[in-house]
């Protein structure tokens, strides 16, 4: 009788550790540029919270926005578990990446490029009604110790331009389907989409992906509006950063908008979100 009850003890283990070793977690995350002259919420001010948390959290992947080489070496400096892949939008001064960090002791890189969001993807080029070049970065990334491939993507749509955004859901959709015609293989979306999920353009990413708070198994956990402006005083109340995984072959188990905060004030002026998916 007990050796039945150790080999299910045994079984059970090895179970949970399997579940453990084919789930990651993935965080979005817009840090605010660091040149902006944001007065109490400059960035030499908030860049210890900031990097704390990001710490704390360790996702193996993080998906940044607006963030900026001064910004991203700090940040490489301070926590020496992440690599970092990724690419200018322009050749400006303060120019701003949507650049992936990853667990680099547990993450290998077998692929990567960043491509803009243009009718010209392959030179930092705007289109259509864009105030500003848009970019995504993307990689394969295999884990070290079991190996599990992914596809991670991180992007920021255009403020401005609403056919820009609707032709930057279909570039993406289409970048998506080439990656994964060669190889069947799981796919992450991060990215500040300056939109909501009612707008027109996002139809086709809610339909084709899953979209992470949407379809969570378990309650998504501290709302899900995500732009919050540095307005610690006020709720915020619109979702315009999202975390996507393909249909087929990931599933959603957690979500999380992190609501962290030091002195009553946020680390940015979005709300990082976070999402522990599965891997079939």
């Amino acid at each position: 009788m007990k050796i039945k009850k150790l080999f299910t003890a045994i079984c059970l283990l090895f179970v949970a550790l399997s579940f453990a070793q084919n789930s990651i977690d993935v965080m979005s995350y817009n840090i605010r540029l660091g040149s902006a002259d944001d007065g109490e919420n400059h960035w030499n001010i908030r860049k210890d919270k900031l990097k704390d948390l990001i710490n704390y959290y360790e996702a193996d992947f993080i998906g940044m926005q607006e963030a900026q080489k001064p910004q991203i070496e700090y940040l490489l400096e301070n926590n020496s578990l992440y690599g970092f892949l990724g690419k200018p939008r322009d050749e400006g001064e303060n120019s701003e990446f949507s650049c992936i960090f990853y667990l680099k002791n547990k993450y290998k890189v077998l692929q990567q490029d960043t491509f803009w969001l243009s009718e010209t993807p392959e030179k930092s080029t705007k289109s259509w009604d864009a105030a500003y070049p848009r970019i995504v970065t993307y990689g394969l990334f295999e884990n070290i110790k079991t190996k599990k491939k992914i596809w991670v993507l991180n992007t920021h749509f255009d403020h401005v331009g609403v056919v820009a955004r609707q032709k930057s859901a279909e570039i993406i959709l289409k970048k998506i389907k080439q990656l994964q015609g060669k190889q069947n293989l799981p796919v992450v979306l991060t990215g500040d989409f300056n939109s909501f999920k009612t707008d027109t353009w996002m139809q086709p990413l809610l339909n084709n992906l899953q979209e992470a708070s949407s379809h969570s198994i378990t309650k998504p956990y501290g709302g899900t509006a995500t732009w919050n402006a540095f307005n610690f005083k006020e709720k915020p109340v619109d979702q315009i950063d999202f975390i996507f995984s393909s249909k087929n072959n990931t599933v959603i188990k957690k979500f999380r908008t992190i609501t962290d905060f030091y002195d009553f004030k946020y680390p940015s002026d979005h709300l990082p979100i976070i999402s522990r998916i599965e891997l079939k």
